[in-house]
């Protein structure tokens, strides 16, 4: 069953914004439309694009009798397939409100990023964090290995790791709300054996790849959902490292 009185949103929109629509929805549902729920797919987009785009716009189509609006991300605490995302669904006649995050005073504690928490309870609470934070005590750990980049589509990847990873990247950057804070999104612990992640068709690509290659790490990308030979290289180079 559809949920009604939706808010949707994509990557990090304005604190500021997200509180003004909290007050005016208290009893709102709050989807995150990068997120895949396994929606039908809509024919707008290529078929070689970013998934996570993709996911954007099959979440709008699927929540579209239900939503109250959609909080879009434009900026670079996004990117330019988010504006573009942005301009496609406000033509298309949904309600879309754009989101600009770039200022680097909003700053919280990174400490769900280096807990002992499985890594992927790491990205859903960082990600989970952005409308609903709680500020709760948890156990830090030594980095026995890194994961770098945005909350990947196929979350079961980050299943693979060990509690002991450490988040890097803008998943790191959320957390400390600044989505645009370019040199901690480039942070890395540099003894840290990390994986470089990007999503295919993204233009974070470019980080990643420089990052690995100067770091000696693994730079991995993935469209949709991962590989048998992706996942073997991923274990390959947690259990060599």
């Amino acid at each position: 069953m559809k949920k009604k009185n939706i808010i949707g949103f994509w990557g990090y929109p304005h604190p500021e914004l997200i509180d003004k629509y909290k007050k005016l929805y208290p009893d709102a549902e709050w989807i995150d439309f990068d997120i895949d729920y396994g929606f039908n797919k809509q024919n707008i987009l290529p078929e070689s694009y970013c998934a996570i785009i993709k996911n954007i716009i099959n979440s709008a189509f699927y929540y579209k009798e239900n939503l109250i609006t959609i909080l879009a991300p434009i900026g670079k605490d996004k990117c330019d397939s988010g504006w573009f995302c942005y301009e496609l669904l406000k033509d298309m006649g949904f309600n879309v409100i754009s989101s600009v995050f770039e200022e680097k005073t909003y700053k919280r504690d990174v400490k769900i990023s280096t807990s002992l928490l499985p890594l992927r309870q790491k990205v859903e609470l960082i990600t989970r964090g952005i409308y609903e934070y709680q500020d709760i005590s948890l156990e830090q750990c030594k980095a026995k290995f890194g994961f770098w980049g945005v909350p990947p589509n196929d979350l079961s990847i980050l299943e693979l790791f060990p509690p002991e990873t450490h988040l890097y990247g803008w998943s790191r950057c959320v957390e400390a709300m600044s989505p645009a804070d370019i040199e901690l999104e480039m942070y890395i612990d540099k003894d840290v054996p990390t994986v470089f992640y990007s999503q295919s068709f993204c233009s974070k690509a470019q980080l990643a790849k420089y990052l690995a290659d100067k770091y000696n790490g693994l730079y991995i990308d993935i469209d949709d959902t991962a590989t048998n030979s992706t996942r073997a290289k991923i274990e390959a180079f947690l259990r060599l490292r």
